[in-house]
């Protein structure tokens, strides 16, 4: 079956929920306390308005944890990952499962041109290709049941 919503499809169904950001000289603990806090598995690390960065979970246990650094006084500029993989809103659904699939990332920013305009992540994905299974297999059993009305 294939897909054909865009990400912008499911960020109007969850919401343009405000991103969570944090700036490059903000230290590690704080900004993994606003995660645990938020219960996210990420936050963006902007300046103004700016891309910079993101900073995961796996930054902070492989650049943090594993390399025996302070959370209290290593800055986010120092562990974040600086290329970030994004996407459009115009971006398929499909297309975008490859890309985290392929890049082995879990979160994806997307951007209107130079503008944030929402996050997506894996479990978004998957919500959203589970929804539209649940729907289609309705359908059919709508159908097989003679209440289709078409």
């Amino acid at each position: 079956m294939e897909i054909t919503d865009s990400v912008a499809t499911i960020l109007q169904h969850k919401g343009y929920a405000l991103v969570q950001a944090v700036t490059p000289d903000t230290f590690v603990y704080d900004a993994i306390k606003l995660m645990a806090d938020r219960n996210i598995g990420c936050v963006l690390v902007m300046d103004g308005g700016t891309l910079l960065g993101i900073l995961s979970e796996r930054d902070y246990t492989r650049k943090v944890v594993l390399q025996g650094r302070s959370s209290k006084t290593t800055t986010v500029r120092e562990i974040m990952t600086a290329n970030v993989i994004c996407v459009t809103p115009k971006h398929g659904v499909e297309e975008t499962l490859r890309i985290v699939t392929e890049n082995r990332v879990r979160h994806l920013p997307v951007m209107d041109g130079d503008r944030v305009v929402g996050l997506i992540s894996i479990g978004d994905l998957v919500k959203w290709v589970i929804h539209v299974q649940r729907s289609a297999l309705s359908q059919l059993e709508a159908y097989v049941a003679g209440g289709y009305p078409g």
